[in-house]
């Protein structure tokens, strides 16, 4: 696999390219990548002679796609809560273990889910890092993305903390100044909830972020815990911003919805979160109402999966199931689906890139970031017939059918394989994570951790600990 570590460029041969400029599919065409960009789209494209060719044909050529929202921290504790509720990994992570984690754990958790994201065609992460209690927890995460071939933003937090202490600490500062150099592969948000407290202790927090230039990620509409208020506030006081991505927002009114739309901000969508945890129902037929734009994302591997085929197909599921439902309660039949797989498609790519601003990623056509995924799997009788592309997409195809992926015009997996990546180092690096963690709780608490109780504090009302706010807003649809 040398020949992809030169540089020399690259050319995908007869694969069936999903461009994602509008729907058109085009079958029997290549893609040449030279450097870090896409030079040329087309059939029987004509190649550098030191070109390296992969044959795409009977496959699917995609953009990579784009998660922009997941707790990649948390990937060492893969599967732990899979029975969880919403309230039980509040009460887990922000109110007793979560304080556990050390640096080591952080990049730990971080390493893993960067090569997972890879491996299942997910080539740009919003890392929605709210583990981060000090300065050496948010350098060891900067080390570990870095430390993949990836493309992530690294959406800094504190659950442990009040947004206005840890984004006003001078560390704080000397982090983004040491770390965020405005770099291709490494981008930055600020990460915390806004509470929906009238006296809106997280003004400070907004200020520092608008100061710095960087967008806010806010997990809004969460039942039991953040509410339309916190859209008013940040309404009001000036802090709704094309940049800014509201996590979940599915259990908001059309009144906030329409804030969110008339501010020009996005919605990261993480159905299997929401359907199964509890934040609301995933929100898909309201947002697309009211024209806000969307995106996709799988929250956390302590629950479900870390890739974007089961986001796709869930949000499908999903929306579909509400729009019979109803129709059934009326007395009518749905005939046509008003959700298509080419929408997910692009939700899960393009969509993705709007939403960070980067009008380079998220399609296929000359002058675009090479960030491309191959999907195809000769050894797999789901891989033909192929006659709905984004339906195979979006039905069909999973983690095991990534065939190549190119981030930034580098391969960094083929033929099934990742490249550049010490899976054995990672694994050592988790496991000792995990012997670390269980130790520090003891086996009983370790084995009850999975179904947690629910202590009789404010939990319901705010799992967060810096203000005593409560409110009925968070238990109204």
């Amino acid at each position: 696999m040398n020949e992809f570590e030169a540089g020399r460029p690259v050319v995908l041969r007869g694969g069936t390219v999903l461009p994602m400029t509008g729907r058109r599919v085009l079958p029997g065409t290549d893609v040449l990548v030279v450097g870090d960009r896409i030079a040329a789209v087309g059939p029987e494209l004509e190649a550098p002679q030191d070109a390296v060719t992969i044959d795409a044909s009977g496959g699917i050529v995609m953009p990579g796609m784009i998660d922009t929202h997941r707790h990649m921290w948390q990937t060492a504790m893969r599967g732990y809560g899979a029975d969880w509720t919403l309230t039980q990994y509040f009460v887990w992570f922000y109110l007793e273990h979560g304080k556990l984690f050390r640096p080591e754990d952080i990049h730990a958790g971080n390493t893993l889910a960067a090569i997972e994201a890879l491996d299942a065609g997910v080539t740009t992460v919003v890392d929605w890092s709210h583990g981060l209690r000090t300065p050496d927890h948010a350098d060891a995460a900067a080390d570990a993305l870095e430390s993949v071939p990836g493309r992530y933003v690294l959406a800094y937090g504190n659950i442990q903390q009040p947004p206005a202490e840890w984004t006003g600490a001078p560390e704080f500062r000397d982090f983004v100044r040491r770390r965020i150099t405005g770099g291709d592969m490494l981008g930055f948000q600020i990460a915390f909830d806004v509470l929906g407290d009238p006296a809106f202790p997280e003004r400070p927090a907004f200020e520092v972020a608008r100061e710095l230039g960087v967008a806010v990620t806010t997990h809004a509409g969460v039942w039991g815990a953040t509410s339309d208020d916190g859209i008013k506030l940040m309404y009001e006081n000036g802090f709704m911003t094309p940049g800014t991505i509201y996590v979940h927002a599915a259990s908001l009114s059309a009144d906030s919805y329409h804030r969110i739309a008339a501010t020009g901000g996005s919605v990261s969508v993480s159905t299997e979160s929401e359907q199964s945890a509890g934040q609301g129902y995933p929100p898909t037929w309201a947002i697309r109402a009211h024209g806000i734009p969307v995106s996709l994302s799988m929250d956390t591997s302590v629950w479900w999966s870390g890739d974007l085929f089961s986001a796709m197909r869930t949000t499908l599921g999903a929306d579909r199931s509400r729009e019979h439902l109803e129709a059934h309660a009326k007395g009518e039949t749905v005939t046509h689906c008003a959700l298509r797989s080419d929408q997910v498609v692009e939700w899960a790519t393009l969509g993705g890139a709007r939403a960070l601003g980067r009008d380079d990623l998220g399609a296929i056509e000359p002058g675009r970031k090479a960030d491309l995924v191959l999907i195809k799997n000769d050894l797999s009788p789901v891989s033909f017939p192929l006659l709905n592309p984004f339906g195979h997409v979006a039905f069909q195809a999973q983690r095991g059918d990534v065939h190549t992926v190119l981030v930034d015009g580098r391969v960094v997996k083929h033929e099934h394989r990742l490249l550049g990546v010490d899976l054995a180092a990672a694994r050592r690096e988790v496991e000792s994570t995990v012997e670390y963690l269980r130790s520090e709780m003891g086996d009983e608490a370790w084995e009850q951790g999975m179904n947690p109780d629910v202590p009789e504090a404010k939990v319901l009302d705010n799992p967060y600990t810096y203000t005593d706010y409560r409110s009925d807003a968070t238990h109204r649809l």
